[in-house]
């Protein structure tokens, strides 16, 4: 059996998982711009097409995991109708977190990889408006029928998203020392303290004041407004 279709043999990672390990050795030893793909697949014994079965660009072998984390991320949402919005939104953050913490090792890589790369940088914010969209979406359903609930939504979204990163930035500069989901979970916690779930109602209209005012025929004009001050002062 050829070596590109050889997925499970024993003692091999699966050929997606060769794949990531060989791009990141390359990427360590060589620079990421002076590894190109065909680099990639012949230190892991495997054809151009192997490569592209699992990775669209050599930009997606740097973030193997967030199609998945995505997805999850989705269904997540999707599946917590009667849960408090806003918490159900931290909870959903955590699960790109749990994928981080996995392999702290592969993260801070990727981490130093992308502060190098402008291109992986930009790669990198596209994914995390990805999240950002979904946990605004999810807000958005949930907000319909408030007022304001679209405006609501998104900026609960983009707080959520920047209080995560935050943290699994500070983590990620440490070299992945200490416990994460501590640093995270504060995080999430202030954005919840801030919003509660409970949207900020609306400042009610003062109803205006009306003043009836009885004068006899041809009293002075300024009689009458004296008249009205003096009863808008009593009130």
């Amino acid at each position: 059996m050829s070596s590109e279709t050889d997925e499970t043999g024993a003692g091999k990672p699966p050929m997606r998982d060769a794949l990531v390990a060989a791009a990141f050795r390359l990427f360590l030893e060589r620079g990421y711009e002076q590894t190109t793909v065909d680099d990639i697949v012949a230190l892991a014994g495997v054809g151009r097409r192997s490569f592209f079965r699992y990775f669209p660009s050599k930009e997606d072998v740097v973030f193997p995991d967030h199609e998945r984390c995505l997805a999850d991320m989705t269904a997540f949402l999707a599946g917590g109708s009667d849960d408090e919005p806003v918490r159900r939104v931290c909870d959903a953050a955590r699960l790109v977190l749990r994928m981080y913490a996995e392999n702290p090792t592969f993260s801070v890589q990727r981490y130093r990889l992308t502060r190098q790369v402008p291109g992986l940088r930009a790669y990198e914010l596209s994914v995390v408006w990805r999240y950002e969209r979904a946990l605004a979406e999810y807000l958005r359903r949930r907000f319909a029928a408030r007022r304001e609930g679209t405006l609501q939504a998104d900026v609960i979204a983009a707080a959520v998203v920047a209080a995560h990163n935050n943290a699994l930035r500070s983590w990620l500069r440490s070299d992945g020392r200490g416990e994460a989901g501590t640093a995270v979970d504060h995080a999430l916690a202030y954005v919840q303290s801030a919003f509660g779930g409970v949207p900020v109602p609306p400042v009610a209209e003062q109803p205006e004041d009306v003043v009836v005012v009885v004068a006899r025929r041809g009293t002075p004009l300024w009689r009458v407004v004296q008249e009205i001050e003096a009863t808008l002062g009593r009130g």
